[in-house]
């Protein structure tokens, strides 16, 4: 990663990535590394999934009983996790994406507050 990539990226917040995970898995199941293309993809590369980061949030999901796993044959014939959304995990995430959308709102009143009586 080059000084000005660094520069730039962007530290989710705990527990974004997790929606973002179950996000990614509602359109299918998938293996680890596609998941983080997916989310990289999406973002138009702003957000990079580190392995160190997507596999212990995979786990955390799967504890949970958000996510769920079966062993398959990744598209490059390699062993791989295929996760699947559950039904508790569907469930979880419209309960996240509502919390999301409350928090990104009231950080955007914040950080761009409406004029009041012509005062900026």
């Amino acid at each position: 990663m080059t000084a000005k990539e660094e520069k730039e990226r962007i530290e989710l917040l705990q527990g974004t990535l997790d929606l973002l995970i179950l996000r990614t898995l509602l359109l299918g199941p998938a293996h680890g590394h596609a998941i983080a293309k997916a989310i990289e993809f999406n973002s138009d590369d702003v957000l990079q999934v580190e392995q160190g980061s997507l596999y212990p949030a995979l786990h955390r999901l799967i504890k949970r009983g958000w996510i769920s796993f079966e062993e398959g044959t990744s598209e490059n014939n390699r062993r791989a996790k295929f996760y699947r959304l559950t039904a508790k995990g569907r469930k979880q995430l419209t309960l996240e994406t509502g919390k999301w959308d409350k928090l990104a709102g009231a950080i955007a009143r914040i950080l761009r507050p409406a004029k009041q009586g012509g005062k900026s």
